[in-house]
């Protein structure tokens, strides 16, 4: 049984968080691969070092290794705490090396951002030394994950991965060896740190499951698990016990923010089961992702919102017949790695729902293209996405005008709709100013008697 644990952020993020995390790897059967992100407020830190060039490395220096030396003098002393420092000190060196880097190398924000995870593995490798348990604290260029793509939106190579990891990783399995290997980030053909955009940690661990075939993978984070709705905007939302991987993947995708959206994929592929669990509550059973899940014909399981969002709407005459178009359009917004989360079309106008803060560089990108071939373009700011996931949404009649009659009573307009490409959810955009309202509409009327 080889079971891969990540643990984030706030599950490292002090001395008595990470005594409770190895408590959790030490009680945890079978051989053990753990994937870290870095202790939390570390990666803002390291992100406003790269957006201030004037920032003066020596402090910048001294104030992360203050944060994280407060937190080992809590963890270590004598001699493991000599030999904790000397690793310390080696790669608090190459830390002082890549914020002098080059700024106007592109790879330079993903070295210094993907710093921290360095020094969170290092510390729960040592914690684990210190319960007598055998491990190695490890990089990702270490642990043999390649990652492929642009600056900050990488994507691991699986096959180079598995590769890698078979040869680097699996021995220190067969040794009795606990890996903590640094999440966030692979590193390319040229060995050079490429990140898997923010939140990746997730994603990395599915990488590295997918990479050594383990049987089980377990995030764990400062949530139950999956919920039928936003607590905060809903205080009686439950939790739900199991998922198949495509409803996983549309509400993390969609805005539940318990799992970084591109997580599910590297594990469906070989049908691995995935848990979330609560590392400050590891007696809950948390929620079971997997392959099959028994249908319990609910209408809906739960609701979630991407807020901050802005439909861009561009007319030209019949562009549904001129497909090549479209591709030149969707191609320009992919240039800029903007993401689009739902697009719509019609006889003369195509629109795409994208990030408020990415407006500005897609009408840029936009007008590039030939004057002649668009005719207008709209943008509506301020919308918000609604993601309805439940039992085979698109076998039933009637779901999406009972789902709508709902959205009526919450006195929304709805100003765009995604159905059809999923049978697990209905996605529609409404303004912000009403997302609570509906939110709380649809889990009352379906979720809230269940």
């Amino acid at each position: 049984m080889i079971t891969v644990m990540k643990f984030g952020g706030t599950s490292v993020g002090s001395a008595e968080a990470l005594n409770r995390v190895a408590n959790i790897i030490a009680d945890t059967e079978g051989e053990k691969v753990v994937v870290v992100s870095a202790m939390s407020g570390i990666t803002n830190f390291l992100v406003s070092v790269v957006d201030n060039p004037l920032t003066d490395p020596d402090a910048v220096v001294d104030q992360f290794r203050n944060k994280h030396l407060i937190e080992a003098s809590q963890l270590f002393d004598g001699d493991i705490m000599n030999e904790f420092r000397a690793e310390f000190d080696t790669r608090l060196e190459a830390f002082r090396t890549a914020i002098m880097g080059d700024r106007a190398n592109p790879l330079y924000r993903d070295n210094v951002v993907s710093q921290g995870e360095r020094f969170s593995s290092l510390m729960l490798s040592y914690v684990l030394k210190k319960m007598d348990i055998k491990s190695v604290a490890l990089s990702s260029e270490q642990a043999g994950i390649v990652a492929v793509g642009n600056p900050m939106a990488g994507s691991a190579d699986l096959l180079k991965t598995a590769s890698g990891m078979t040869m680097k990783v699996k021995p220190l399995l067969a040794m009795g060896v606990v890996p903590i290997i640094t999440g966030f980030y692979g590193a390319n053909e040229d060995g050079v740190p490429l990140t898997f955009g923010r939140g990746g940690s997730d994603y990395s661990a599915a990488v590295v499951a997918n990479a050594i075939d383990a049987d089980m993978l377990e995030i764990w984070t400062d949530v139950d698990g999956f919920m039928s709705a936003d607590p905060r905007i809903i205080p009686s939302a439950i939790k739900i016990d199991e998922m198949n991987f495509g409803e996983a993947a549309e509400l993390a995708y969609f805005g539940a923010k318990v799992l970084h959206p591109r997580t599910i994929e590297p594990v469906r592929l070989k049908h691995i089961p995935l848990k979330v669990k609560n590392s400050f509550k590891p007696q809950e059973p948390g929620t079971l992702i997997h392959h099959l899940r028994k249908s319990k014909n609910e209408l809906l399981r739960s609701v979630a919102a991407k807020t901050d969002l802005s439909i861009i709407t561009i007319s030209s005459a019949e562009i549904a017949y001129r497909p090549a178009m479209v591709a030149r359009i969707i191609e320009k917004i992919a240039d800029i790695d903007v993401i689009i989360y739902s697009i719509s079309t019609s006889l003369s106008t195509v629109a795409f729902l994208v990030h408020n803060n990415d407006v500005t560089q897609t009408l840029r990108q936009l007008n590039g293209l030939n004057g002649g071939d668009i005719e207008r373009i709209d943008v509506k700011n301020n919308v918000a996405l609604i993601c309805a996931v439940g039992d085979n949404l698109l076998d039933k009649c009637g779901v999406s005008g009972d789902i709508f009659g709902a959205v009526k009573e919450a006195d929304a307009n709805v100003e765009m709709i995604s159905e059809g490409a999923s049978d697990v959810s209905l996605n529609f955009v409404v303004p912000m100013g009403k997302v609570i309202d509906v939110v709380k509409v649809l889990h009352d009327r379906y979720i809230g008697d269940q």
